[in-house]
């Protein structure tokens, strides 16, 4: 076995586990072979974007006959830092640099270890944490009793529920969006029960407000429920009525951009004000960035959604301000924000953005998306600091989407737990208890499509439609994705159900993963199951912030534990297409196995491709 001089992962070498708090006391200590007669052990580190610095070690004594610790303590600031450890010898000098999953080398180069330190004060909702939810693409949820429901006259309206969604380019080769299926706020409360017998306690809504497509991410008005959705307090029913059901509801917040068809821009002309692009003197025109040609910045390319300048304090106060957009929905009931391409939106906004929320009620949640590693992700020309404590609370957990349907599909069992314990090790605690874990969304194939064909929502559109899972294959990605859900709730975070995977909907990207849910012709096996996991969850105290810890990972099979100080479970996942026997860490022997409700003994018979939860 290699020799490792340092593991971040391990409290003898590191004293606190992850991330730590600012000015918050922390112990590295290096063990070195006495045989190297080492009379120097030097940490080197450097804060993102500053100058290397130096400390040197003490010699603190032996680890048996063989072996000697070397360490410090030492507290940093806030901000993100990267290290590794130089070493004297008679012999030279040389470094210790990580290799893999939190262990060092002996090496001239290397990659260097990361330390997240965020503010000491950093505090996220403990309501979320623990909790479960439900994400609603409004369209396509529930068609419920609304009066006064208004359609403009250049939608198109879905006879049935059932019909394929507009796919093809119209005439002018444009994808319009400008489908409808007429799902709205009503259909929404008139399901609640439904959506609570998940265990569901936070429902998330794509965008809701005016807007000219069916997705409603080009805003046309920000102050207004889109007419077809319903009204103003149509939206405080909805959350007055989910209160009942303990259930809260967030919002997608879409600010890097609104539409062109808009009263802030208002290209099309649709509305009588000034919009940016018809008048210098809009007061809407600094919002945007307009070429000498006429031409302006849109978003990702897109002419239909011309680009926010989100530092513009104009902007910053009609979203942000003491009587900004964001005030108005909280007011109405909303609970919090989904921030649309969080990494898109410059530190100025979320600052401003994340205090007006917090100053209104601490308890309000801010989520960004951000598909990478939230704690050293790069844009806006800089490194940015969601999770220092000044902006995000949490952010979408692509990372461990991504684990998990990479070990679902193909049973790599070690890379699975590396990206896993790594977005531990670099995560706040307080925002991985918030970490919105999702494994199918508006964004996504659907999960069951996409557990059989990776990837198939970068296929032409004339392929994706005619892809449906045969019986065969349907069975396969149940019996795969019910392996998925049991990681999914029982990781760091918080489970989110995209509508309709309960359901064992089907579809491949945009639009086929936004059909109509199939009320009255759910797969109600799978439906008992998402019923039974959350009963489950929300019976687990340690899910809410409990650590996690992992216990083995190899062969196609993965173990961890979730520790809490008054409970623990070990969760077990067989991706093995055999039966297999898992010997128990004593403290599980003999104890109860949650999904099937049955005495374990010392070991567990686990059937192929599936999974175990033992409290």
């Amino acid at each position: 076995m290699q020799f490792v001089p340092y593991n971040s992962r391990d409290l003898k070498h590191k004293s606190i586990f992850g991330s730590i708090a600012s000015n918050e006391s922390l112990r590295l200590a290096v063990l070195m072979p006495r045989s190297f007669a080492c009379h120097k052990v030097t940490l080197v580190f450097h804060k993102d974007g500053e100058q290397e610095q130096y400390r040197d070690l003490f010699w603190c004594g032996m680890n048996g006959d063989n072996e000697e610790w070397w360490d410090i303590t030492l507290t940093f600031g806030i901000g993100l830092y990267f290290y590794h450890f130089t070493y004297e010898t008679s012999f030279g000098k040389s470094n210790i640099y990580l290799r893999s999953s939190g262990c060092g080398e002996f090496a001239p180069a290397g990659k260097e270890w990361q330390l997240t330190v965020h503010k000491s004060d950093y505090k996220t909702p403990d309501w979320i944490k623990g909790g479960i939810m439900y994400q609603i693409f409004p369209d396509r949820f529930n068609k419920g009793k609304a009066k006064d429901l208004q359609y403009p006259q250049d939608r198109v309206i879905h006879q049935t529920t059932t019909e394929t969604p507009v796919f093809e380019p119209d005439k002018n080769g444009k994808i319009l969006n400008n489908d409808y299926y007429c799902g709205n706020l009503k259909g929404i409360e008139e399901k609640l029960p439904h959506i609570a017998s998940l265990g569901v306690n936070v429902i998330y809504l794509n965008p809701i407000f005016e807007a000219h497509s069916n997705h409603r991410y080009n805003t046309a008005d920000y102050s207004k429920i889109d007419s077809m959705l319903g009204t103003e307090d149509d939206f405080k029913d909805l959350c007055k009525k989910a209160e009942e059901y303990n259930i809260k509801i967030i919002l997608d917040g879409v600010f890097s951009h609104t539409g062109s068809d808009s009263i802030y821009f208002n290209k099309e002309e649709r509305y009588a004000s000034n919009g940016a692009f018809n008048s210098s003197n809009s007061p809407y025109r600094d919002w945007f960035t307009f070429n000498n040609d006429g031409t302006y910045k849109s978003w990702w390319g897109i002419d239909t959604l011309p680009e926010t300048n989100e530092e513009n304090e104009s902007f910053i106060n009609y979203i942000a301000g003491e009587n900004g957009i964001a005030k108005k929905w909280l007011d109405c009931g909303a609970y919090g924000y989904r921030l649309d391409v969080a990494d898109e939106l410059p530190d100025k906004f979320l600052d401003a953005f994340t205090k007006s929320v917090k100053c209104i009620n601490p308890d309000y949640i801010v989520l960004g998306e951000v598909w990478e590693d939230a704690t050293n992700k790069f844009s806006h020309g800089g490194r940015r600091r969601y999770l220092l404590g000044d902006q995000l609370d949490s952010v979408m957990n692509y990372p461990f989407a991504n684990a998990i349907l990479t070990f679902i599909r193909y049973g790599v069992a070690e890379s699975f737990m590396e990206a896993v314990a790594g977005i531990c090790e670099n995560y706040p605690k307080q925002a991985l208890n918030c970490l919105m874990n999702h494994i199918g969304t508006h964004d996504t194939a659907r999960i069951l499509t996409s557990i059989i064909y990776d990837s198939i929502e970068h296929k032409p559109r004339s392929i994706q439609v005619n892809c449906k899972l045969t019986n065969e294959e349907y069975n396969k990605a149940k019996t795969l994705l019910k392996c998925a859900t049991v990681m999914q709730y029982t990781l760091p975070g918080f489970p989110s159900v995209y509508y309709g995977d309960e359901a064992g909907m089907q579809g491949g990207g945009d639009p086929f993963n936004r059909c109509f849910y199939p009320w009255e012709n759910e797969d109600k096996d799978l439906l008992s199951w998402y019923q039974k996991l959350g009963g489950i969850r929300t019976s687990l105290s340690c899910l809410k912030d409990g650590d996690f810890v992992p216990y083995s990972a190899m062969l196609s099979c993965v173990a961890y534990k979730r520790v809490a100080d008054d409970e623990q479970i070990f969760v077990i996942v067989n991706r093995n297409p055999h039966e297999i026997d898992y010997y128990l860490p004593d403290e599980f022997k003999y104890k109860t196995e949650l999904i099937s409700s049955s005495q374990v003994s010392d070991f567990v018979k686990i059937s192929a491709n599936s999974a175990v939860i033992i409290k």
